[in-house]
């Protein structure tokens, strides 16, 4: 699973999402506080709410003082009904002469003589005592509800602000959770052609490109268990071809001599050599059948430790030029004997040589040379078998079984097997891997 770079995960993006929505929902107060306070403010400024509110609790005062007979002096009296409004204050005053205060019921105001103040603002409403009359100045707090309720509403919101930049934050992440719940739906439904949606740099990410990497690694497992499957039903079905026509003369020979129907003992002679041509056939088909039932039944090869190029191949290549002279044949050695090294597993290596040799034994024209030649690369080391193709009067192993095992021991070794054809010449590249010193 990819590694995911710190300022990309989950973690550190639901930081950003949480510092994000707090500075907003922190703006939105600001804002939110501000045009409250302006609207507040411009509507009291505009209306007549706080001089109905005065009237109002004026009359109340004076319909307490109407039912309790007070007088100026019962100034207790008014501090308690003062404390029961508890948004309210109020000054009385006798010509002009401050007599009660309710910040400061304590104190003989009278005895100061403070007189009262020529305020554009003040309103002055008339009380009657049963003392006499007075003058009632009064004022509250009557907005002060209204800003409480407006800042309660503002955090509200302000909250409500931040909850919703979280959760569509969140909201995000959980429709793409949703989106990989749906897709491996699907490639449980058994389409692994779908390509996993890859969106993002974060642990969410790494893990659909962990998914999707199964996804066509798995595809590729299964596409050659299918690719195996079938060449083994094909090579098998050809398999059955080649065999039952050699196998088809032997038994049409060896009824000939049972039957004894034969005319000289050189007919006789014939008929055995070719009966000896047909099972050896057929031994030779088993036998490849069986290598490639070997090889492809091995899980593992065991690679022997690292040698030169050289050291692994010029023994074996001397001996496979001997044995093509032998047959028939001439060969042309162009090599560059790389020091590099390489790791093998030798009882392959003299497999596939063999079903090399095999191969050009009997598809080579010995009129031309078999060139074996080097090819190496940055990183490979290669050997070239090239030959001039024979036309062959008859169909002969078909199955092409000894090259099918030849690309299977590669493969186990880490190598490679390629062929290429044209016309009239047929080529077979060895690719080796060097090992890093």
């Amino acid at each position: 699973m990819p590694m995911v770079r710190r300022r990309d995960s989950i973690y550190f993006q639901l930081l950003k999402l949480l510092v994000l929505a707090g500075l907003a929902a922190g703006l939105f107060f600001l804002i939110g506080n501000w045009a409250g306070d302006a609207l507040l403010n411009w509507y009291y400024i505009s209306s007549d709410y706080e001089e109905r509110k005065d009237r109002e609790y004026a009359d109340r005062l004076r319909e307490y003082i109407s039912q309790n007979q007070l007088s100026s002096k019962d100034t207790q009296e008014l501090t308690d009904w003062v404390r029961r409004q508890r948004i309210v204050s109020l000054q009385v005053y006798r010509d002009d002469i401050l007599i009660y205060d309710s910040e400061y019921p304590e104190q003989d105001m009278e005895a100061e003589q403070i007189e009262a103040g020529d305020y554009d603002w003040a309103v002055y409403y008339p009380v009657f005592f049963t003392d006499g009359e007075a003058q009632l100045s009064i004022y509250g707090m009557y907005s002060y509800q209204y800003y409480n309720y407006a800042l309660i509403a503002e955090l509200l919101l302000s909250f409500a602000v931040f909850v919703g930049i979280v959760m569509l934050g969140i909201r995000y992440k959980i429709r793409y959770i949703r989106k990989l719940g749906s897709e491996i739906g699907i490639l449980e439904g058994g389409d692994l052609d779908y390509e996993i949606t890859v969106s993002g740099h974060d642990e969410l990410t790494a893990l659909a490109k962990g998914l999707d990497d199964m996804r066509s690694s798995f595809r590729e497992k299964v596409r050659q268990e299918a690719h195996l499957v079938e060449a083994n039903h094909k090579m098998i079905t050809e398999m059955s071809h080649d065999l039952r026509t050699p196998l088809t003369a032997v038994m049409l020979y060896t009824e000939i001599l049972k039957e004894r129907k034969i005319k000289s003992e050189d007919q006789l002679w014939e008929y055995i050599d070719k009966i000896d041509q047909k099972t050896r056939r057929m031994k030779q088909l088993t036998d490849h059948l069986f290598e490639y039932a070997l090889v492809a039944g091995e899980s593992k090869v065991s690679l022997e430790e690292p040698v030169p190029f050289d050291v692994v191949f010029y023994d074996l290549l001397s001996e496979t030029c001997v044995y093509l002279e032998q047959s028939g044949f001439r060969t042309e050695l162009d090599f560059e004997w790389k020091k590099e090294k390489i790791r093998v597993n030798t009882e392959y290596v003299i497999r596939i040589l063999d079903n090399i040799t095999s191969n050009l034994v009997k598809y080579a024209d010995p009129a031309f040379p078999v060139r074996i030649c080097s090819e190496h690369t940055e990183n490979r080391a290669g050997i070239v078998f090239e030959n001039v193709s024979r036309k062959l009067e008859k169909k002969t192993d078909s199955t092409n079984i000894g090259l099918e095992n030849v690309k299977k021991m590669m493969e186990r070794m880490n190598g490679d097997c390629r062929t290429e054809a044209d016309e009239t010449s047929f080529r077979t590249k060895l690719f080796f891997p060097y090992v890093s010193p």
